[in-house]
Parts: structure tokens; C-alpha cells; sequence
């Protein structure tokens, strides 16, 4: 008799079987992989060169796939598990989630913070628009802090201003990955029993005073979108904690099912979430994919190698813009802050270059360089007017956000550009800025 096969690795624990339930229900074939394939690594210069390897690589994996198996776990398997937990490991923390987004795990910070409608949490006001979403979308208030103008983070003494009793959450951003000074910060939230969650985004691989961005707050986390300094397949998120809630992560990323119990002739409960004040919160849908776990785990074993390209690229765009004056270059590294270097920071001083950021941005955009300036004013959108927020009166609060957006700062891309594109991005910042200076 023939032996009686696994089920594989289904969702549902349902055991050996003679006709198995497998988790995925059309399996990807060798031809599926080859599109794959010719996807991420398209022509490059000479098209019949690529031509003639991908039919190797075809006739290759058509062998392969008369020796191979099929993948039988396409989301939340050993490759999740495994991403976890070398990413616990790596930022010696208790607890790490892998997600399908980083806005995915800032809402389930939100949710296990116990946030609720009415409350505040105080933000940057230059941040991208994830950042604030679900506290929108349940009625919390957002408090916009003015920036620091050498770093355009969230300044902790404006922070310190704008507290008031309903504040419960500070969610500091690493923009372009250097560090927020975070100490002042959690001696707030100490004080006031609020709690903070690092958006680190940008902060992935970066340090403040020992440790990594992310696991300094009370919950971080970090985008593995595609533009990130490293990423899953396109899209994913990671969310730590070093709080006891953090047991709550996988119910938490997939609608509450609790494997630890069953209701009666079924194979789990469905269990909510349990927040700070011991009040109910509804669990969503965030699962994150096997291929996604696995692109992390690739890109994370190069990760500070990544950095220390992008940090010798910012070095060098230092060395050059700081010859000229008007010119502010992007603060270095110091032995409390250790940056991502994701974007690179260009200021300038308006009265010194005869001129602001505008002209500046537009004259590189004509030399052909890319320069975003990283974000608008989170205030300034129309969500806001229609949820009521006076976007003038905010910016009177955030004097220096309205200074520096509007007239002093832009951003750069760093690695992965050439010798030959750095030098030339960093001579035509130079050239551009004489320019203004001779009124051109």
C-alpha cells in the first residue's frame, strides 16, 4: 500500500492525509519562474547577449523542474518565522512582525496603544502621509511639531510645548535616516505616561547613542517598500516592540485567529486584541508573504554594507558642496548618531545664494538631476481642510517647517549612483548655486 502523504504546510493543522489539502491552491511552474526571472533581471545593454542566456537559464529550469517539488507555503511560513527572527537578533528586540506595510504596523502600534477617537499624538510636521493615516481615520487629533532645520526631525522642545493631557502618543520620524534625538523624547513620555513609536522608515540599519533605530521607542518599525535602502520584493513592513503586547503581533497581522484555541468542532478561535488600558481593539488583515520574508532576509544580510555605500557617497557630496559658501551640507555621523544616509540633505542659505529652494531645485531639474524635497507640509493638504484642521494657524506653530520647505532644503539620491553620476551631481549643485549667486 502506498504510503499516505503530508498535507503539507496548509494553514489548518489537519495531518496526514491520502488526498492532501495543500495551502496553495495553484502551484507556480517552471515557466512561472521564468518570467520571474525576466522581470527582475530585464535586457541590459546588448539585448541578444541576454537573449541567448535566458534560453540557457529556460532550458535549465525546465530540468530543475523535473527533479523539484513545489512550493506548498506561499504566506506567513517558515520564511516569515525565519525573517523574525534574525530581525529580532539584529535589533536585540523581544518581539518583530513582518507585514504586508509599514502603515499596516504603525495602525497595529496605534491599536495596542489603546489610541482613541479625541486623543492627540504629536508628529512632524514634514512626514509622509502614512504616518498620520489611521489616527485619521478614527478621530484622534494630530499635533504638528515644528522640525530641526540641520536634520528636518521632529524637534523634542517644540514637542515638549505642545503636550497637553489628552497627548498619547510622540511619533518621532528618522527622516532620510538620520536619527531624531530620541532621549529627550522618552523623558517626556516618561513623564507624561505617553508612549512612543519610531517611524523609521528611512531608519533601517541606523543607530542613536548604541541603539538601533526602531527598538528605542516603546514600538518602530521600518518601510520595505521598493525606494527604501533595502526591500521585500516591493513592498513589507517590519514592527518591534520590547512591550509584552508584542505577544499580541501575529493575531494582530491576521484578523485575530487564535491557534491556541478552538470553539467548538473548528479549528481556532478568533480572539481581538487586548490594548495599554485593557480596552478591545478589532485585529486586521496584514499577512505578509513568504517571497517577501525571503527578499528581507536577502537584502538584510547586506544591509550595513548598503549604509557604508551610501555613507561614503554622502562624505564625498560633503566634501565637494561644503567648498562653497551658502551651501549646508547634511551633518555627519557622531558617535551618538549613526544614519541611514537614505536621502541626502541640501540646504542652502537663501541671502547668502541669492536665492531660495525653488530656483535651486528647478535649476538642477535642468542639469538632470532628480531632487524631491521630502515632504510637504502635512498640514498643508486638503484632508486636512476637510477634517477641519486650519492649515494657517498650524503653520504659525511650525515657522521653521514653513522656512525650510518653502526655501531652504531639498533632498538627493545617494547609492546606487556611479563615480561618474555622484561627481556630477555634486559640481552641478555648485555650478547651479554660483549661478544664483551671479543672478542668473
Amino acid at each position: 500500500m502506498e504510503k499516505e502523504k503530508s498535507t503539507g504546510d496548509f494553514r489548518y493543522a489537519v495531518g496526514a492525509a491520502k488526498v492532501p489539502w495543500h495551502a496553495v491552491g495553484e502551484f507556480y511552474r517552471a515557466g512561472d519562474v521564468l518570467e520571474v526571472v525576466k522581470f527582475l533581471l530585464p535586457p541590459g545593454g546588448d539585448e541578444a547577449a541576454w537573449r541567448q542566456r535566458l534560453a540557457a537559464v529556460e532550458s535549465a529550469l525546465q530540468a530543475l523542474s523535473g527533479e523539484a517539488a513545489t512550493a506548498t507555503k506561499l504566506t506567513l511560513g517558515q520564511q516569515v518565522q525565519a525573517a523574525e527572527a534574525e530581525a529580532r537578533n539584529y535589533f536585540d528586540c523581544r518581539y518583530a512582525c513582518l507585514l504586508s506595510n509599514w502603515t499596516a504596523g504603525m495602525e497595529i502600534a496605534y491599536k495596542l496603544s489603546g489610541l482613541q477617537a479625541g486623543d492627540e499624538v504629536i508628529m512632524p510636521a514634514v512626514t509622509f502621509i502614512a504616518t498620520m493615516a489611521y489616527p485619521l481615520s478614527i478621530g484622534a487629533k494630530i499635533v504638528f511639531a515644528d522640525i530641526d532645520p540641520e536634520t528636518i526631525n521632529l524637534d523634542p522642545a517644540d514637542v515638549a510645548r505642545k503636550i497637553t493631557p489628552k497627548t498619547r502618543m510622540i511619533v518621532p520620524v528618522h527622516l532620510g535616516g538620520y536619527p531624531v534625538d530620541m532621549a529627550p523624547l522618552m523623558e517626556l513620555a516618561a513623564e507624561h505616561g505617553i508612549y512612543v513609536m519610531e517611524d523609521a522608515a528611512h531608519g533601517m540599519g541606523g543607530a542613536y547613542r548604541g541603539r538601533k533605530l526602531g527598538a528605542i521607542g516603546h514600538f518602530g518599525g521600518f518601510s520595505l517598500h521598493e525606494v527604501k535602502n533595502i526591500n521585500s520584493f516591493g513592498e513589507g513592513g517590519l514592527l518591534l516592540t520590547n512591550l509584552d503586547c508584542g505577544e499580541q503581533f501575529a493575531q494582530a497581522r491576521f484578523l485575530g485567529l487564535d491557534f491556541t484555541r478552538k470553539i467548538k468542532d473548528w479549528l481556532y478561535d478568533i480572539s481581538p486584541l487586548t490594548d495599554r488600558f485593557g480596552k478591545l481593539q478589532i485585529p486586521g488583515n496584514h499577512s505578509a508573504s513568504e517571497l517577501q520574508a525571503l527578499g528581507l532576509r536577502l537584502q538584510m544580510k547586506r544591509l550595513d554594507a548598503i549604509i557604508a555605500m551610501r555613507r561614503q557617497a554622502a562624505e564625498y557630496m560633503n566634501g565637494v558642496l561644503s567648498e562653497e559658501p551658502g551651501i549646508l551640507v547634511e551633518k555627519t555621523d557622531t558617535a551618538d548618531t549613526y544614519g541611514t544616509h537614505h536621502l541626502y540633505l541640501l540646504r542652502i542659505d537663501p541671502k547668502k545664494v541669492n536665492g531660495d529652494i525653488q530656483t535651486l531645485s528647478a535649476k538642477l531639474a535642468a542639469a538632470g538631476l532628480t531632487n524631491i524635497t521630502h515632504f510637504g507640509p502635512m498640514y498643508r493638504f486638503r484632508i486636512m481642510k476637510q477634517l477641519g484642521y486650519d492649515e494657517n494657524a498650524i503653520a504659525a506653530t511650525c515657522p521653521r517647517t514653513e522656512e525650510m520647505f518653502y526655501h531652504s532644503y531639498t533632498h538627493l539620491p545617494l547609492y546606487p549612483l556611479t563615480p561618474e553620476q555622484l561627481r556630477y551631481q555634486a559640481q552641478a549643485v555648485v555650478e547651479a548655486v554660483r549661478d544664483m549667486k551671479r543672478g542668473r
